[in-house]
């Protein structure tokens, strides 16, 4: 049984709650992601992030992994990634920075398996988890030559304007 010390004028409720958060069965992870934006040609990243919660953190010993595969078409610069990848590493979370590039525009999907061990004080669990990144691959210069298109036909049509 694990004593709880509970400071002088703290209601009931509140320590219930407070032992509420260390259930075995509250999530001890949550898995964010970040798709960059991306043009065909040139080199991009998705990201994944690992963040511990309810008091359990990244094992910052453990092995960490992310196998990595893609849609034909995608460039992965590795297949898998180890601790040694990590973008960044805290006891709090770790990310992956995952970099590829597409030679043609279209839609696209990465995934990304992950592998990691959560701890928290008196115990770790090994977990795996697999993100989908779908990718919108645009142009080369779809974006920037719309607005400089449009100023180039201004600048023309003041110019034959002129006398």
């Amino acid at each position: 049984m694990r004593r709880i010390l509970v400071p002088a004028g703290l209601a009931l409720g509140a320590v219930l709650t407070v032992g509420a958060g260390a259930r075995a069965d509250d999530a001890t992870y949550e898995i964010k992601k970040t798709v960059s934006p991306t043009t065909a040609g040139v080199e991009s990243k998705v990201s994944v992030t690992l963040v511990g919660k309810n008091g359990w953190h990244v094992n910052e010993e453990a092995p960490i992994t992310a196998a990595v595969k893609a849609d034909a078409g995608v460039a992965l610069t590795k297949d898998k990634l180890t601790r040694a990848d990590l973008a960044e590493s805290t006891k709090q979370s770790a990310r992956f920075d995952i970099p590829f590039s597409v030679a043609e525009p279209g839609k696209k999907t990465i995934t990304a398996q992950t592998r990691f061990v959560m701890c928290q004080e008196q115990a770790c669990k090994p977990a795996s988890e697999t993100v989908a990144f779908e990718v919108d691959v645009q142009p080369p210069g779809a974006k920037k030559d719309a607005p400089a298109a449009k100023g180039k036909h201004a600048a023309k049509k003041s110019a034959t304007a002129m006398p």
